[in-house]
């Protein structure tokens, strides 16, 4: 019965922390702009108050040259997703379900 207890606890405790680990942060972001560099599909974002970039490789699943207007942005756990950065993905701003995604991008913050 004794090793029961620290059992059930120990599995509790990782449940939760892996939970913690699996969060997902929802934004709202605005398009401001977009360009193609030698093959980077850069684009311009506002996300509360500050400039920022999306960045993704040209012809990569899930890259896209966003038009200007407003969208819900996901960032994604560390170690999750297309790129080796703080990745992201963009949905249509009234995409509650987020069943469709726009794009998959790396997320560059502006100083």
């Amino acid at each position: 019965m004794r090793e029961i207890i620290p059992c059930t606890l120990l599995v509790l405790f990782l449940s939760f922390g892996s939970a913690e680990g699996l969060a997902q942060e929802k934004s709202y972001i605005t398009v401001e702009g977009k360009k193609l560099n030698n093959g980077v599909v850069l684009v311009d974002i506002l996300k509360a108050g500050k400039t920022n970039v999306l960045q993704c490789n040209q012809g990569a699943p899930g890259c896209a040259a966003l038009n200007n207007g407003k969208y819900q942005m996901v960032e994604l756990p560390a170690n999750f997703g297309l790129y080796e950065c703080r990745d992201v993905e963009v949905y249509a701003e009234d995409d509650k379900s987020r069943q469709n995604k726009l794009g998959e991008y790396c997320l560059i913050e502006k100083q």
